[in-house]
């Protein structure tokens, strides 16, 4: 299993990551951050300042973030000079502290339909879960280009989500008999602090987010979700045995495993398996099983068991594209 998030590949300097990540991750969608990631790729002040971190915490959603969150607004390349000439140690501080933990509830649009062919009640589990935004799938409401779906809570944000293809859109969310999510860092939804965090691996020019992340911890904090603190392997199983019987096991994550190694991802999958779940991975390409992805591939690949390729869909919820 190979594969990494843009931004995030291993094996590329930091200049060739931050060209990427503006060419392939924010071009269309932020300008502001395409203008600053290209500008980060060509600056040496700023490039030293990232190889003295760990490898893990040079990606450009952290930085950005990061900065944001000290500046009060998102960067441009003035003040992210500025930022690292004068108060490099606290950007670097809440670098090494925080993680990129984007928790787009929109991204449950993508989930569903895989959800929904699973007979129930469900038991999900959530890996790389956050403050459980992407929890409460059978809660948000739905609308694929006029095909609307109501969940459980009429208070809750209004997902849309342009389908392609075959999409099998259910007629009802699927029944949930019990959820939780394992994070290293679990966010707590009724944290002031943590929801500034998530506000500000919000990018700007992406209209819709900022309002649809309020509605969504709005929606959590109505409805609390335990996540557990703890690794996706050596808690996983733990957690797994806390499932009622009687309900179909779900284990799940979005943009999670490309943060890890390829050994881990091989465990994990194993790990799924030996607890008789059924495994559904919203990734980007190359990162999960032997699915191969269409060429060329367009951002993540939904995924059941680590191989049926069932969609591939954007990272951030806004449409998919159905192959199974």
């Amino acid at each position: 299993m190979m594969g990494d998030m843009i931004g995030h590949e291993s094996d590329l300097s930091i200049s060739e990551n931050y060209r990427r990540f503006a060419h392939l991750e924010t071009a269309g969608r932020s300008p502001a951050y395409q203008e600053l990631a290209e500008f980060v790729a060509e600056n040496m002040t700023i490039l030293q300042f990232l190889g003295r971190l760990a490898p893990a915490k040079r990606q450009p959603n952290l930085l950005f973030a990061a900065a944001r969150y000290i500046l009060g607004e998102p960067a441009n390349p003035d003040t992210l000079t500025k930022l690292i000439d004068e108060r490099g140690d606290d950007l670097a501080a809440i670098m090494s502290e925080r993680r990129t933990q984007t928790n787009e509830a929109a991204r449950c649009a993508i989930l569903l339909p895989a959800l929904a062919l699973i007979p129930g009640p469900l038991a999900l589990i959530e890996v790389g879960a956050a403050a459980g935004l992407t929890l409460l799938v059978d809660f948000y409401n739905y609308d694929y280009r006029g095909h609307v779906l109501n969940g459980l809570d009429a208070d809750a944000p209004v997902l849309t989500c342009q389908p392609m293809g075959a999409v099998p859109i259910p007629g009802h969310v699927p029944e949930v008999g019990w959820r939780a999510g394992l994070d290293l860092n679990p966010l707590d939804p009724s944290n002031p602090t943590d929801v500034e965090w998530l506000s500000c691996l919000i990018w700007p020019g992406e209209e819709g987010r900022a309002e649809r992340l309020s509605a969504a911890t709005a929606t959590a904090r109505r409805h609390p979700v335990e996540i557990y603190r703890g690794d996706l392997l050596d808690d996983l199983a733990e957690l797994a045995a806390k499932v009622p019987t009687g309900l179909t096991l779900v284990i799940y994550h979005t943009a999670v495993l490309a943060y890890v190694d390829e050994a881990k991802r091989c465990a994990f999958a194993a790990l799924t398996r030996s607890l008789g779940a059924i495994w559904i991975a919203n990734e980007a390409p190359g990162v999960v099983g032997d699915a191969a992805p269409p060429s060329p591939s367009r951002g993540f690949m939904l995924v059941r068991d680590g191989t049926e390729l069932l969609a591939q869909s954007d990272p951030h919820g806004n449409w998919i594209e159905w192959l199974a």
